[in-house]
């Protein structure tokens, strides 16, 4: 297997569309050679523990109405591209995603990662929940088959805390300074949400490589 290394964080929505589309290339390669995992990176670090208004936060963002709406103009044609129906008006609150980062930690040690990271995207994308809050992670990691109660405990807690700040802290020593970011082989990156083709030849040519080194 071959490592492929994902810096991500929930409320991305270039993260969300760079996962289907990964997603869809993996499904039309089943024999593809990647052992896929999830690593922390928070948007926005200095988020107040209770996030913040969504409206408030992107026009301070990206300085005012008129060009928070360009912006989402753009990720709405490319979540439509990509066939998926996010609904941004749902979306009230920006929340600090530390503690959606812990969850998706301790789904990896349970092997839930990969449907925690789905169920988070569709929750805070789709449903327009607020995944800073300790009810909603409970709900989507005992939906995903983990423990509610013990998982309700470790939110309580500063369980892996600094542990996950210090992993978002090297991506960033590392040069990531945007998500998504997918590292392969702990040797080559790639930035950004890459089309299905991408993916696809990424796939073809690492399989062709294993074969010629069989």
């Amino acid at each position: 297997m071959i490592r492929l290394d994902i810096f991500s964080d929930p409320i991305c929505p270039w993260c969300y569309i760079g996962k289907t589309l990964l997603d869809r290339a993996l499904e039309s390669r089943p024999d593809h050679p990647f052992s896929v995992e999830w690593h922390p990176f928070q948007l926005n670090p200095e988020m107040p523990a209770q996030g913040m208004d969504r409206r408030a936060y992107l026009e301070g963002k990206f300085g005012g109405k008129k060009q928070a709406v360009e912006v989402y103009g753009r990720i709405a044609e490319a979540a439509i591209a990509a066939g998926i129906d996010i609904d941004f008006a749902a979306i009230q609150r920006t929340p600090n995603t530390l503690n959606a980062h812990r969850l998706i930690h301790w789904a990896g040690l349970e092997g839930q990662q990969n449907a925690v990271i789905a169920a988070l995207f569709r929750a805070y994308f789709k449903d327009g929940r607020d995944i800073g809050s300790t009810d909603t992670l409970v709900d989507i990691a005992q939906a995903c088959g983990m423990d509610a109660g013990a998982t309700e405990r470790l939110l309580a807690t500063d369980a892996d805390r600094a542990e996950i700040i210090a992993r978002d802290s090297d991506a960033r020593q590392k040069g990531v300074t945007g998500v998504p970011a997918f590292l392969i082989a702990q040797q080559y990156m790639m930035a950004g949400a890459q089309p299905v083709k991408t993916w696809q030849q990424v796939i073809d040519e690492l399989l062709e490589t294993i074969a010629s080194e069989a």
